[in-house]
């Protein structure tokens, strides 16, 4: 049975793909397919082995005892660079972001303070960003479930930007509407700090022809 394998970021440059694929019998696990991409390509066999990402299949960060089923969809996640209350508004595209437009979709009659944080490229001509898009919407989606949640905050929204950004644009907007600023900040604070570190999201630097793939931090998931 033939898998399909995503790619990412530096991986990807390896492969000189976004996709590989892998032929392996039925019931085969994530972990037979690393080893059947390892023993076909060494290079990108030992960069997955020094990287050691993070794996999903269907969107779901999964480990190496996981199944494979007909239609699955395998990914390998390196290091991320970063980083209504029910379904907040989350986007990640490759246009221009408007401060503006995300501040709007978050107060209700009750809020009594919005919070608003923008990162933007700053030292560098610009900087190339690289998401797993579905599953980058899915993880920052939860972030502001949970942040919601546990703040007691009335809404919150979040954008983030692929492609390339040029310097002193923003590459995410995070907004936090709540009836007073305390609550607002930290959830704004733990928005943004998750987003870093939780989803699928890549940066590089980049100066003229040169670049280069800004070091990040594994996902949390306990393989």
């Amino acid at each position: 049975m033939i898998y399909r394998v995503r790619l990412f970021a530096s991986l990807r440059e390896c492969a000189g793909s976004e996709v590989v694929e892998v032929d392996l019998d039925e019931g085969a696990t994530v972990g037979d397919a690393l080893s059947a991409i390892g023993a076909r390509e060494d290079r990108l066999g030992e960069a997955i082995g020094s990287l050691k990402p993070v794996m999903a299949v269907n969107l779901e960060y999964a480990d190496a005892a996981t199944t494979l089923h007909a239609g699955d969809e395998l990914a390998l996640i390196p290091p991320v660079s970063g980083g209504a209350a029910d379904t907040p508004h989350v986007r990640v595209h490759d246009e221009p972001l408007s401060l503006e437009e995300i501040s709007a979709l978050v107060p209700t009659d009750d809020t009594g303070a919005i919070v608003t944080f923008q990162g933007t490229t700053r030292s560098v001509e610009r900087l190339d960003y690289e998401a797993y898009m579905p599953m980058a919407e899915e993880r920052i989606r939860a972030i502001l479930v949970d942040v919601i949640a546990k703040h007691e905050v009335e809404g919150a929204a979040a954008e983030h930007r692929v492609g390339a950004v040029p310097l002193r644009e923003p590459s995410v907007i995070i907004a936090v509407a709540a009836g007073h600023r305390g609550p607002a900040f930290a959830a704004a604070r733990e928005a943004l700090d998750r987003i870093k570190t939780e989803a699928p999201i890549w940066k590089r630097e980049v100066e003229g022809d040169s670049g280069a793939w800004v070091e990040g931090t594994l996902p949390p998931f306990d393989r």
